[in-house]
């Protein structure tokens, strides 16, 4: 089939997730293969890949060990089920997920998504106090603009009105508690941000924790709600806050985990210890979906008796813990002892600061926010003021744009430009991105400025 054919097919098929079609059939793109941390389309054009295929590549395309362990397991069997049998590779994964895990976590539920193993978490937090025959707590809290996915529970446990508004009715009500942003505060003042947000969700608890089953908390950077970072102390704050009003603490680590923080997961930052746990996006190292709810020895003893008890979890779906995925997350682990991954990105992250700094000093460039390999740079039309521009112009989608056409991909959540690159990525890559991305927010910024002189 020609390229062309296949453009042709995608327009007339293909329905692509969190896309309007009309932008695509504009812009359309179509990758045909990926090497290290470039893609290739269809056309033979090379993009380096700035968000990561999506934050979840850690060691670039065609890494050589976990082709080899999924072509290894492939000769064994390629799936069978684990509704009621184990498999071995899945085995294998739980011990090392253990192990590597904040030391509460003893136990592993896995699925196919993040958003499933948020939606495993909440109804795990739910059914936790029905089986110990607390009926009353059945409510969630959640943070302003938090995101745990886009199923109908973790829509519920969500708070960003673009996404979730419209399915408004579906959904179950959840307490929202402020998110201490201090660039977004009026203050813009870190201290007081966060001062203020956990005197709210203190007040919060004290009226409602009766009913109160879990909150949810993205684990330090909010990611699709613009990139913005917790200050320093406030995620072990709120784990305080949940143990002093009994209420389960669910952390989402499925953009954060792995070392894309500079710590295997983002909690380490503060010393915090989940009631559960939920891990995805780097598990497989960006080869396949596999998911994972990890929950402590306590929460995993209210859902153990005798069937005819009912107190079993009633969850799973079709591909959990597949033995190709978990062949893949083995090896990709085993990868993160050999190589020194977290070390690395922590050093990475200090030399991806300091190219920012360039960026930080342009016109229209409100906020570079950072933690790690997470990077979010917020554009706007006046930085002393801090006014967005208006949000149908899609400023920051006509950067990546001209990023696109510069040599490197990334996607923008609305005007907050996403640079989140592969965990390998060397440096000379790394100055190469962020220079595209430094010339493709001045384009966009200056093309705005002048349509509107």
């Amino acid at each position: 089939m020609t390229p062309d054919q296949l453009l042709s097919k995608s327009k007339q098929y293909l329905w692509l997730p969190f896309t309007q079609m009309k932008d695509y059939e504009r812009d359309p793109l179509i990758i045909e293969s990926g090497d290290g941390v470039r893609l290739k389309d269809i056309y033979g054009n090379v993009y380096l890949d700035g968000n990561s295929s999506l934050w979840l590549n850690i060691h670039g395309h065609r890494k050589k060990e976990l082709d080899e362990a999924i072509k290894k397991q492939l000769d064994k069997i390629a799936h069978s089920t684990l509704l009621g049998a184990a498999n071995v590779p899945s085995i294998i994964l739980a011990e090392k997920l253990i192990q590597i895990s904040p030391q509460r976590l003893k136990r592993v539920f896995y699925s196919d998504s993040g958003a499933e193993a948020v939606e495993i978490a909440v109804k795990m937090a739910y059914q936790y106090w029905q089986n110990k025959g607390i009926k009353e707590k059945t409510k969630f809290v959640t943070l302003g603009n938090g995101y745990h996915g886009d199923t109908v529970g973790t829509m519920s446990v969500g708070s960003i009105d673009l996404y979730h508004k419209v399915y408004t009715s579906l959904l179950f009500d959840a307490f929202v508690a402020p998110f201490p942003s201090a660039y977004h505060h009026p203050s813009g003042d870190e201290k007081t941000a966060k001062e203020e947000a956990l005197h709210s969700l203190r007040q919060l608890f004290s009226n409602h924790h009766h009913e109160i089953a879990g909150m949810t908390v993205e684990s330090m950077v909010q990611g699709a709600g613009g990139m913005n970072v917790m200050p320093k102390g406030y995620l072990k704050e709120v784990e305080n806050l949940c143990r002093e009003f009994d209420i389960l603490f669910i952390v989402d680590e499925v953009a954060t985990g792995f070392g894309r923080t500079g710590k295997m997961f983002a909690v380490e930052h503060e010393g915090v210890q989940p009631d559960i746990m939920t891990v995805a996006k780097g598990l497989t190292g960006g080869y396949l979906p596999v998911a994972a709810t990890l929950t402590t020895e306590e929460v995993y003893e209210a859902f153990y008796g005798e069937y005819e008890e009912l107190k079993t979890l009633f969850h799973g779906h079709s591909y959990t813990g597949n033995q190709l995925g978990c062949a893949a997350a083995i090896a990709n682990l085993e990868l993160y002892e050999k190589e020194n991954i977290v070390q690395r990105v922590q050093e990475k992250s200090e030399y991806v600061s300091q190219l920012l700094e360039k960026v930080s000093l342009l016109e229209h460039v409100g906020d570079v926010r950072q933690l790690g390999l997470i990077c979010g740079i917020e554009l706007v039309q006046n930085k002393q003021t801090k006014e967005p521009y208006p949000w149908e112009k899609r400023v920051g989608y006509q950067a990546t744009l001209k990023m696109r056409e510069l040599g490197m991909i990334t996607r923008p959540l609305g005007d907050v430009v996403v640079f989140m690159p592969p965990l390998a990525a060397s440096y000379e890559n790394l100055k190469q991105m962020v220079d595209i991305l430094y010339q493709g927010i001045l384009w966009a910024t200056t093309e705005y400025a002048i349509e509107h002189a």
